[in-house]
């Protein structure tokens, strides 16, 4: 919550920063008349303005590799929550003990493919597709494509789904049975 407040001080530090030099620059293009300022205090502006800047590349370099950061812990949680999913999804199947075709058809299913592109898919028939649905549906104990998907959410969600068994459940049995 902190990097938006510091990214928009860093920006507005360099952007007067820059403004002093530009503005400077500009005057003396134009020819605009301005009232001298005594060397001195032109001298201490001018550093200040030039450590506002390398200031600012410095917070600016910083705020890039916590991104950087951010991203890479973002992505492996992806990955891990990826790969749990996956895991989960293959141990259900086997549970349930689903044909290679009918695991095709529940991971498109869950996937959200429509019968008729998964028919498109496996290069058979959309009444092959709902009679393979309807086996995988009654060995899973659900009516539908929602309960099914509804028993993976439901398995995330619940930490102990991931990694450890629910010792609520005798070993072996499903949420469905």
């Amino acid at each position: 919550m902190r990097k938006p407040i510091y990214i928009a001080v860093i920006l507005i530090v360099q952007t007067l920063c820059a403004l002093f030099f530009v503005s400077d620059i500009l005057s003396a293009f134009f020819g605009f008349s301005t009232t001298p300022l005594p060397w001195e205090i032109r001298e201490v502006m001018e550093i200040f303005a030039a450590f506002g800047l390398v200031v600012g590349v410095v917070l600016g370099a910083v705020l890039l590799r916590l991104a950087t950061a951010d991203r890479r812990r973002a992505e492996l949680q992806l990955r891990r929550a990826s790969s749990a999913f996956m895991q989960l999804l293959a141990e259900r199947m086997a549970e349930w003990g689903l044909t290679p075709a009918e695991r095709d058809v529940a991971l498109f299913a869950i996937k959200g493919l429509s019968t008729a592109e998964i028919a498109a898919l496996r290069a058979t028939s959309e009444g092959t597709i709902k009679a393979q649905t309807n086996a995988i549906y009654r060995k899973a104990g659900v009516s539908g494509r929602a309960q099914l998907i509804s028993l993976f959410i439901d398995d995330l969600i619940d930490k102990d789904a991931i990694g450890a068994p629910d010792a609520s459940r005798p070993e072996g049995q499903d949420a469905a049975a």
